[in-house]
């Protein structure tokens, strides 16, 4: 990057400092809020996350898990593991590309992923009761504008894409009851 140097170094520590006492901070939260979300499930983040991202994707590479997912590829591949081990997921490999691996939902692993969706209790969210107050003084929810442009930047487009479609997901499906399911495959 060629950018002239508009900063100072004190400038430049400050603001990573914040950054990283502010995320480790908000980690702490959001990371216990996940956790106890999905327990019930037998669940842990980083299998969630795996389901997630085979349902936006409609199947994925143990790579692009990686990759969306902000894990390594063995962690990646060890947790797809242990799903499929559970029947929520297959591995296939592609006639046309041998070397990579392949994970798609089961019906069972799309079952559980619309379940914990759900299951989600706001307030059991730390993260989403902190933000009440704020959703009350501007009539909004914070649109975290500044974190998904740096994060844009950091990871591209196709990260934020997966972001959108995860979201996307959420959004169709959240609004959903389970038993209104239940009605659509009854007739």
């Amino acid at each position: 990057m060629d950018h002239e140097k508009e900063f100072t170094g004190p400038e430049a520590m400050l603001y990573s400092h914040k950054i990283i006492q502010l995320s480790k901070a908000l980690w702490k939260t959001v990371e216990k809020d996940w956790q106890n979300w999905i327990k019930p499930f037998d669940l842990n983040i980083n299998e969630h996350h795996i389901l997630w991202i085979a349902h936006a994707l409609g199947g994925a590479s143990i790579s692009e898990i990686a990759k969306y997912g902000v894990m390594h590829v063995s962690t990646a591949f060890n947790f797809s593991k242990k799903l499929e081990d559970r029947g929520l997921l297959t591995f296939s490999k592609k006639e046309t590309d041998k070397r990579n691996t392949y994970v798609q939902l089961t019906p069972e692993g799309e079952a559980l992923l619309l379940e914990t969706i759900h299951a989600f209790d706001p307030e059991e969210n730390g993260v989403f009761r902190a933000s009440l107050p704020l959703q009350e003084l501007y009539g909004k929810y914070p649109d975290l504008t500044d974190i998904t442009a740096i994060v844009r930047r950091l990871y591209g487009d196709n990260f934020m894409d997966i972001f959108a479609e995860t979201s996307k997901m959420i959004t169709e499906e959240a609004g959903r009851r389970p038993e209104e399911d239940e009605v659509t495959k009854e007739a």
